[in-house]
């Protein structure tokens, strides 16, 4: 059985794609019994939307691939903590279990900023788990953004 390192790390490779396209580097992996049934990365500039979040996408993807709208078996891992549009998202999908790695003091949705959790009217409540390869996830983004003061 696979652990939480080894999908954090194939949302990294997501994020790396992302960060290869000059778009903020977040990716997302979702899997249902031990593997991975979709993935995506940011393309908000690429596709000029507000919706291109990497969980956005990978959501859409996993939809698609299993034909229903419901993703209860599964685990979502995103490499920046989730904001409140793809946290609503992640509750409207009712996936099970949110697994990030590094925090997002200005628009997390899981504790940092705020947390969704909280809202106890909410017809679902995923399990969260921060901080999985929280160093390699926090750094690929100061990176990108250092980079980009550079310019």
């Amino acid at each position: 059985m696979k652990n939480d390192a080894f999908f954090m790390k194939e949302a990294l490779k997501e994020a790396t794609k992302a960060g290869k396209i000059d778009e903020v580097p977040v990716g997302a992996v979702i899997v249902i019994d031990d593997k991975i049934i979709a993935r995506g990365h940011n393309l908000r500039e690429t596709k000029k939307s507000a919706l291109g979040h990497a969980e956005i996408i990978a959501i859409q993807k996993a939809n698609k691939k299993l034909d229903a709208w419901r993703l209860e078996k599964a685990t979502i891992y995103v490499t920046v903590e989730p904001c409140l549009m793809c946290g609503g998202a992640i509750i409207q999908s009712r996936i099970k279990k949110v697994v990030f790695g590094t925090k997002d003091p200005k628009g997390g949705a899981f504790g940092s900023s705020t947390n969704i959790n909280d809202i106890e009217t909410l017809n679902h409540h995923p399990e969260v788990v921060g901080g999985v390869l929280k160093s390699e996830c926090a750094s690929i983004i100061k990176d990108y953004f250092s980079n980009k003061r550079k310019k």
